[in-house]
């Protein structure tokens, strides 16, 4: 797995694309013994073996390219007039028949196990068996190497394979347009993420899918729809999921493949190559690279979980299978930002409590707990290691507390977390009603009174003298106590001290968060062959801690309106994408 080291790669066409290809995950683990040798494997079945099953993307109709990301672009060295040719729209919308010859006409798709909040699952596999889970509408088609970073690209909308469980196998144009945002949105926030690489829909194909009727306060969608299929491509530095190990796990602990033990270690070894082996020496043995892995994934995912909680993200179906061994967000799908602070809040209707905004850091841990069950059966011939892996499992809520209060300090521009004053300000927020984002933006002006702050309000609180006097003390105390506990580490006010602290916060505290309400427009403007909002919203939300002009404050530096409260497909959702 060598790395290209050119710096400066140009790639203006696919045969240059071509040149940085190296499939990995294909070349070097296993495919299912029962593949079709002609990719055409669009039908539930239950996979018995191998790691992946090669199959064919099914291409959109009359494709039509609407964006892709130019920082993307940049990273990988591909100019971006390569976006707009056919050869490009036609590779990123299904279509691999006319690939240069080193590249691959298959793709692969890939199964895993399902647990959900550490408890696993069969049922929702059709066979009862858990063999039929996996990739049910993403499909691998690339991995390229340059400017020495792997990268895997996967089609998500591509058509039916294996595990699609009777499903069509499509993603439709509302659901993609808001992952192609968010996940670039996600990187200019600083967060560990899968990146999105180009945006493709249909100008003549439709699929039926529920929703919610205009201005509907239903919980659960009201009426079917037809809209726009597409396709959004992702791109990772691996797509290797906890849920992955967990299905070689199980096979193993339970004796259904002979080879389960053999593939699960596999996939481990391959998984530390591809996302760990800055971390891990290559020369220790065995036994030790999966206990550094366990060590290295839960300093990840704690910071990971961290970060989403500082910038007010909801990953609201953290599954198992929805959690990147690698340490990044992946899987866009029933995903929200918080804007009225509640440690509650959970916009996805199917997601239920255990995953809501503040229940991360144990949903995370719930699932590498499953992960640390998995190494488990690598390590059954070492009780040390064994021991060892318990005593990693167990340091995690640890871990989690100490980056949760690192995060909240940096938050309030504190060297060091003050759990009182931190409680303080959260009971002031849930009884004074308040937009997460706005709130500590505004903060970080570093007011001495109310006034700046009243922003993020949602309810007048002018006659509740209270809670006016709960704010100034709260505001009186904070103001102390960043003079001698502050993220500058100085004890000693300069003249420039306010501003300098003020600068430092606003790069903890975004200004701008991809509001739901505002993907709904960009969407429904998409619909009608509209797809200026999108562009708009790329540049906004690729530099969400800057100032931007006044008519862009103006525009989404506001509350929520009034109207989308409660309102189906905004304020909440169904999965249905």
């Amino acid at each position: 797995m060598s790395l290209e080291k050119n710096k400066t790669t140009v790639i203006k066409t696919l045969d240059d694309l071509a040149k940085f290809t190296d499939y990995s995950f294909i070349n070097t683990l296993n495919e299912d013994l029962d593949a079709k040798s002609n990719g055409e494997d669009y039908y539930p079945r239950e996979v018995f073996s191998g790691h992946f099953v090669p199959v064919k993307p099914t291409p959109i109709e009359n494709p039509e390219y609407i964006s892709h990301s130019k920082i993307l672009f940049n990273e990988l060295g591909i100019s971006n007039d390569l976006a707009k040719t056919d050869e490009f729209i036609s590779l990123f919308s299904g279509d691999l028949s006319r690939v240069p010859k080193s590249m691959s006409n298959f793709g692969w798709a890939t199964g895993y196990a399902l647990s959900i909040y550490g408890t696993e699952y069969y049922e929702q596999c059709p066979f009862q068996t858990g063999n039929a889970y996996g990739d049910g509408r993403a499909i691998s088609i690339l991995e390229v190497v340059t400017n020495s970073k792997r990268w895997e690209m996967q089609l998500k909308g591509a058509g039916k394979t294996p595990y699609c469980r009777g499903a069509d196998g499509r993603a439709i144009l509302r659901s993609s347009v808001r992952e192609f945002l968010a996940q670039e949105h996600m990187y200019a926030l600083g967060v560990p993420t899968s990146r999105s690489l180009s945006l493709i829909t249909s100008k003549t194909q439709n699929v039926t899918r529920p929703w919610y009727e205009k201005n509907s306060n239903s919980w659960n969608p009201d009426v079917m729809v037809s809209e726009q299929v597409a396709i959004s491509t992702r791109v990772a530095p691996s797509f290797i999921r906890i849920g992955q190990l967990e299905l070689f796990a199980r096979r193993a602990r339970k004796n259904e493949y002979p080879n389960a033990i053999e593939e699960l270690k596999q996939i481990v070894l391959h998984l530390i190559e591809r996302e760990y082996n800055e971390y891990i020496d290559k020369n220790l043995n065995f036994e030790n690279k999966v206990l550094l892995l366990a060590k290295e994934f839960s300093i990840k995912l704690t910071k990971l979980i961290a970060n989403w909680i500082r910038v007010g993200y909801c990953q609201g179906n953290f599954n198992s299978d929805n959690c990147a061994v690698g340490g990044f967000t992946l899987d866009y799908g029933p995903f929200g930002f918080c804007e009225v602070f509640d440690p509650n809040y959970q916009s996805w209707t199917g997601g239920g409590q255990h995953f809501a905004f503040f229940n991360q850091p144990v949903a995370a841990q719930k699932n590498f707990n499953m992960f640390c069950k998995s190494l488990e059966q690598l390590l059954l011939d070492n009780e040390e290691s064994l021991k060892k892996l318990e005593e990693i499992k167990n340091n995690f809520p640890i871990l989690m507390k100490k980056e949760l209060q690192k995060m909240w300090a940096k938050k309030l521009g504190l060297k060091k977390f003050n759990f009182l004053l931190f409680n303080e300000l959260q009971t002031l927020l849930l009884k004074t009603v308040v937009d997460y984002t706005i709130f500590f933006r505004q903060l970080s002006q570093i007011p001495k009174t109310i006034e700046s702050l009243k922003k993020s309000f949602y309810k007048d609180i002018s006659t509740n003298n209270e809670l006016l006097k709960a704010w100034s003390d709260w505001l009186e105390k904070w103001n102390l106590e960043i003079i001698k506990n502050n993220i500058l580490n100085v004890d000693e006010m300069s003249s420039t001290f306010y501003e300098k602290l003020s600068t430092k916060m606003k790069q903890t505290n975004p200004k701008y968060i991809l509001r739901e309400w505002i993907l709904v427009s960009a969407y429904e403007k998409a619909k009608e062959g509209d797809y200026s909002l999108i562009k708009q919203l790329q540049e906004i939300m690729n530099n969400p801690y800057e100032e931007q002009s006044i008519d862009i404050e103006k525009k989404y530096y506001k509350l929520k309106p009034a109207k989308y409260f409660n309102m189906g497909g905004v304020s909440h959702m169904s999965c249905s994408s």
